[in-house]
C-alpha cells in the first residue's frame, strides 16, 4: 500500500474532502493508518495510546498473504489496538494465482471474526492480478469475497487504486454493493473513484505519513461517513460523534 505526508491529509481534510455521516455529522476528522511489520522496523512495538492520543480512531492492520503468511505483529497489535481503544481494520493481501477460498478460510481463521468490540469489517486488498485475465479475475474476487462474508458475517471492504481496477478488472461495476478504500495519492480533492461506486468510503491519501507512536513512514487514510456513523460501523463500545476516549 502507498501515499505522501500527515501534512497533506491535514490539508486535504482541512479542505473538505469528506462527505457527511448519514446522521449528518461531518467525518473530516476520522482518520487512521495502515500497518503491517515494515511499520515495527527492528522488531519494535506500536505505542497505540500515542496513536489514539494524537487524534486517530482506526487503523487498518494486515493480517495474512496469500496462503501462509502471517504479519508477525499481527496478534500483539490487535491486542494492544483494543486496549488503547483503536478500532481495528484488518486485511488480506490477494495472491489470484492461488484458489480465492482457502485464501478466505486462512485469513478469517486468523481474525476470529470481525465483528467484537472496535471492529471494522473485514478488508480485501486487491492490487494484485496473479496474472489471471479480467474476467478470471472478477469471478476470483466474487468467490473470495462470498466466502470471508459468510465466515465472518459483515460484509468485506475492498482496497484497491483506479488504474488497477479499471485495467486488470476492466473497470467493472459488479462490486458496488461492496464498501470502497481507495488509494489515489494525486493530491485531488477527491480520489478518483472507478468501476461505477456511488462513493468511496476510506481515502488512503498517503504512504509516506508519520504518527506518533509509529516508528516508520505509515500509510494514512480517511473515513467518509459513506457507511454511516462511525461509532457504530466500528463497533465502538460509547456513542458520540464519532469520537473515542483516549
Amino acid at each position: 500500500m502507498t501515499g505522501r505526508s500527515l501534512k497533506k491529509v491535514i490539508t486535504v481534510a482541512a479542505a473538505g474532502i469528506l462527505m457527511a455521516t448519514s446522521a449528518g455529522v461531518a467525518a473530516a476528522d476520522i482518520q487512521g493508518p495502515d500497518v503491517a511489520s515494515y511499520q515495527h522496523p527492528g522488531g519494535g512495538g506500536i505505542n497505540w495510546f500515542g496513536v489514539r492520543a494524537a487524534g486517530y480512531q482506526f487503523a487498518m492492520l494486515k493480517a495474512t498473504e496469500g496462503l501462509s503468511y502471517v504479519n508477525p505483529f499481527f496478534v500483539q497489535d490487535s491486542m494492544s489496538m483494543r486496549v488503547a481503544g483503536v478500532a481495528r481494520g484488518t486485511y488480506h493481501f490477494a495472491r489470484p494465482n492461488l484458489p480465492p477460498e482457502p485464501q478466505a478460510a486462512f485469513y478469517s481463521a486468523l481474525v476470529l471474526g470481525q465483528n467484537g468490540p472496535l471492529d471494522l469489517p473485514p478488508v480485501l486488498d486487491l492490487e494484485n492480478s496473479g496474472g489471471l485475465p479480467p474476467d478470471a479475475l472478477i469471478d476470483w474476487t466474487h468467490r473470495y469475497l462470498n466466502t470471508v462474508q459468510a465466515m465472518t458475517g459483515r460484509r468485506p471492504i475492498i482496497y484497491t487504486y483506479p488504474r488497477f481496477w479499471q485495467t486488470a478488472m476492466a473497470d467493472t461495476n459488479q462490486f458496488t454493493s461492496y464498501p470502497l478504500w481507495i488509494a489515489d495519492y494525486r493530491g485531488n480533492d477527491q480520489p478518483e473513484v472507478p468501476g461505477g461506486w456511488p462513493a468511496w468510503s476510506f481515502w488512503q491519501t498517503t504512504d509516506s505519513g508519520s504518527i506518533p507512536g509509529i516508528g516508520a513512514g505509515v500509510d494514512l487514510n480517511v473515513y467518509s461517513g459513506a457507511q454511516g456513523d462511525f461509532t457504530r460501523y466500528a463497533n465502538m463500545p460509547f456513542s458520540g460523534s464519532g469520537r473515542g476516549s483516549s
